[in-house]
């Protein structure tokens, strides 16, 4: 227990110090005017954007849980998922709620069942973000009046590109003479996902899910005046929502700020309007799996827990 109160001690002074840092670095003063001027409209907006893709995760979870033998109520998924949401928000590592639904849904099917189906929910909602990445980036890069890239941005995506790409390749090519566990997990995977019954919902969900979630943070920059067009919001928010997966703070918070700053004025927001939009959603994220937990958490529970 020490250890785990040191580890969320430090990871939370890194969030605040980097908070802190980029706060002073991009014009606190303009991001806090910003927010005070927020409109409210656009912020319900985000709020409903990021329920409706608390949903479609949930659903893909349930298409998910089902290839490998689980069967989740809706309503189960829905109150499990805002669970994980809030946990992963509140505690370090980013991953402590998801492991937590792996537990309590494992049932007949076991934990290793549970686990690969929350494991690759969330490689799906992953590779769709990065989907809509390469997309909009290839867009941007050759569309007359797309974005400027700079080499600092390009070059690290057309490296990682090549190297995904690699990778794939070179498992496919040698998925003959992998190791029989690792065998065991594709074909997991596989089943779960890119089965024929199943591939249309996850393809649908996941896209849905990470539209739902771009949207969002879009919503949050046009309330705090920030003039973020489709294009650039296709392109840069989705490595400003990667960022949030380092597990070096809680929720992302700080790393994603950073990001934003960095990112967003490449799309012509200033650093003050691309901080006050950051925070903003972080904080309309919190407090949409607040709602969203709070109101699930008055329906009875249907879930047999498992010794």
């Amino acid at each position: 227990m020490a250890r785990v109160g040191l580890v969320f001690a430090t990871r939370l002074m890194l969030a605040v110090g980097l908070c802190a840092l980029v706060w002073h670095l991009a014009g606190g003063d303009a991001a806090a005017t910003a927010l005070i001027t927020a409109d409210p409209v656009w912020l319900v907006a985000a709020a409903f954007a990021l329920t409706l893709q608390t949903c479609a995760c949930a659903a893909r979870w349930q298409v998910t849980a089902a290839g490998l033998g689980i069967t989740l109520p809706r309503s189960e998924a829905l109150r499990e998922y805002y669970l994980s949401q809030l946990v992963n928000q509140l505690l370090p590592g980013g991953v402590l709620g998801d492991a937590g639904r792996a537990m309590r849904t494992r049932g007949a099917a076991g934990l290793m069942a549970s686990g690969q189906a929350v494991v690759f929910e969330r490689l799906a909602g992953q590779l769709a973000l990065l989907a809509v990445l390469g997309v909009a980036f290839a867009a941007t890069l050759w569309a007359p009046g797309g974005l400027d890239w700079p080499v600092w941005v390009m070059q690290p995506l057309l490296w990682a590109a090549a190297a995904a790409l690699i990778l794939v390749t070179g498992l496919w090519a040698l998925r003959g003479r992998l190791p029989a566990a690792l065998r065991a997990q594709g074909g997991a995977f596989a089943r779960a996902v890119a089965a024929r019954g199943v591939l249309r919902q996850q393809l649908l969900l996941s896209v849905v899910a990470a539209l739902c979630n771009i949207a969002a943070f879009g919503f949050c920059a046009w309330a705090v005046g920030a003039p973020l067009s489709l294009p650039a919001m296709l392109a840069l928010v989705p490595l400003i929502l990667l960022a949030m997966v380092i597990p070096l703070t809680i929720a992302g918070w700080g790393l994603r700020e950073g990001a934003a700053v960095a990112l967003l004025p490449l799309a012509g927001v200033s650093t003050g309007d691309a901080l006050a939009t950051s925070i903003a959603f972080g904080l309309i994220f919190l407090a949409s799996t607040l709602l969203g937990g709070a109101a699930l958490a008055t329906v009875p529970s249907r879930l047999t827990m498992k010794p």
